[in-house]
């Protein structure tokens, strides 16, 4: 099949809700049913007179496809089949049991639990400071998305056994492997030399997933190393440089770093640095980081006050001078983020090589697994998601998470309602209590449900990359637009089930009704041929 995309550059934002219905629930309700979000928005492509994609210019025209969605203001019901067109990021089904207990034993708790201290640090910071909570506000809902999704996918691991059940799946299929002197030549020792190189990654798992969260536990130290980097890489020709520090890309990449100032927060980055570092001071003498180790020797509340105040690198005001120095001159400076940034470097560049070596042996035994075990299923394999086009289909399906509860797949405005406090998250702005009252009677009201639809939930497969997909009914028309799982679903990156994989989407329904009585503006209705 060949795809044929036009990328559009002009594009418009033409109306969006009020955040409190766009985040109604907040991080309370995220990967959480039921749900009450209307996660929306509407964008309009403009292109140049003659048809072509261009930048923006006021000459533009609103760009006029061949073929569209059509919308269908009557939405899906439950049992009722569906399907998605999108872009699902990243997928694990086909990874051995040594992968699976390496997130679930390693880095899916190291990192979830690194989040959550994260997030309770800066949240106790904001509650004090309604200015520096806007800036933090975007970091924590990033960490918060990640952590609930991997402790989910930690409640997953112990709920299903996952990792006891792939390794059953290993030993018959280690028992087919034998059985046959061709497939023991070819596959013999297959799982064993990917368990061996988990193995090694096992071992050394404290150390790296330490090394992982130093660069982001301080902007100065995340600064200088980039700083140290851009040195070594722009002493060579502009060819053999990392893209970042070509020239073409390299004012951009200055640029975005200053960017990154923008919400930097001192006595916070001071804090979670510490933490961090605290962490490198506990490793085993054997895997620990030496410069980290030297550094908090002295201790590290002293180390850290001393090389805020003492660095150049708490301010964007020098970083074009910083970037543009050589690598002489690097070596030579005393600032102590530099300072540490020269001796971890190495490190870094040494662990960068041991996991590339890593990935490349893992990618040639994996290759030979996937082989094996679809000789041994008798089928081919559907590919992992890596981001390119895929489709999913499936039924609007409701679940049991848990004894004694059932979750229906269809949620309305009672529950926005019910849910309403007047406090963030749950504030539902007067325009929708108004509209609650007044037009709760529209036709876009189920007669089923008798109350206007607000989120659906089906059994189809998405992961990471599909929020905003369409999802569309059985004729093609669109009935909602995706932008979730349920909590019980964040396994399905290693397994998929009938029994728990469950997506969210906000119902067509609810979008144009809050469109047109919250927002007042039908006429986007009109435009799509709603009305």
């Amino acid at each position: 099949v060949l795809f044929i995309y036009q990328r559009i550059r002009d594009v418009r934002l033409v109306y969006v809700p009020p955040r409190s219905i766009g985040e109604f629930g907040g991080e309370n309700d995220n990967w959480v049913w039921p749900r009450h979000t209307g996660d929306f928005s509407f964008m309009r492509a403009y292109v140049a007179p003659d048809g072509s994609p261009a930048d923006y210019s006021p000459t533009n025209i609103p760009y006029t496809p061949k073929k569209y969605l059509k919308v269908n203001a009557n939405g899906v019901d439950d049992g009722d089949f569906v399907f998605i067109l999108g872009y699902p990021g990243r997928t694990f089904r086909h990874q051995p049991s040594a992968y699976l207990a390496y997130e679930e034993n390693y880095r899916l708790k190291f990192v979830s639990d690194w989040y959550a201290w994260q997030i309770a640090t800066m949240e106790a910071v904001g509650k004090t400071d309604r200015a520096i909570a806007i800036k933090f506000d975007a970091r924590i809902k990033g960490l918060a998305n990640v952590m609930k999704n991997y402790r989910g996918k930690l409640m997953g691991f112990a709920r299903l056994h996952l990792t006891d059940v792939k390794r059953d799946e290993e030993a018959a299929l280690q028992k087919f492997i034998a059985a046959d002197p061709k497939r023991m030549t070819s596959y013999g020792t297959v799982i064993a030399e990917i368990d061996a190189v988990y193995q090694a990654m096992s071992l050394n798992a404290a150390r790296e997933l330490v090394m992982d969260i130093l660069p982001g536990s301080s902007l100065p130290l995340s600064t200088a190393l980039a700083i140290v980097d851009a040195a070594a890489e722009r002493a060579k020709p502009d060819a053999e440089r990392s893209s970042a520090y070509m020239d073409k890309n390299f004012a951009a990449t200055v640029a975005a770093r200053k960017r990154s100032y923008n919400d930097f927060v001192q006595s916070t980055d001071m804090a979670i640095f510490a933490e961090a570092l605290r962490k490198a001071a506990a490793l085993p003498s054997a895997s620990g980081i030496a410069p980290v180790a030297s550094a908090a020797s002295e201790g590290v509340e002293a180390f850290v006050s001393a090389a805020y105040a003492q660095s150049e690198l708490t301010k964007p005001d020098s970083l074009d001078a910083w970037f543009s120095r050589t690598s002489a001159q690097v070596q030579a400076s005393s600032d102590p983020f530099i300072a540490l940034a020269r001796k971890l470097y190495p490190l870094y560049m040494e662990l960068r090589e041991v996991r590339q070596g890593r990935s490349g042996a893992l990618n040639k035994l994996l290759a030979l697994y996937v082989d094996v075990k679809e000789q041994f299923t008798g089928k081919n394999f559907i590919p992992d998601a890596n981001s390119t086009l895929r489709l999913t289909f499936g039924r609007l399906k409701g679940y049991a998470p848990s004894d004694a509860t059932m979750y229906s797949p269809v949620t309305t405005l009672k529950g926005v309602l019910e849910k309403t406090t007047g406090e963030e998250p749950f504030n539902s702005p007067p325009a929708l209590l108004t509209a609650a009252k007044e037009h709760r009677d529209s036709k876009f009201k189920s007669k089923k449900l008798n109350d206007i639809p607000v989120a659906i939930l089906y059994n189809t497969d998405t992961t990471g990359g599909n929020s905003g997909s369409p999802v569309m009914n059985a004729k093609g028309e669109l009935v909602g637009v995706n932008f979730d799982r349920s909590y019980h679903a964040t396994i399905n990156d290693y397994a998929w089930s009938d029994s728990y994989s469950r997506s969210i989407a906000v119902d067509i329904r609810y979008v144009l009704w809050v469109t047109k009585y919250v927002g007042n503006a039908g006429f986007l209705l009109k435009e799509m041929g709603v009305e």
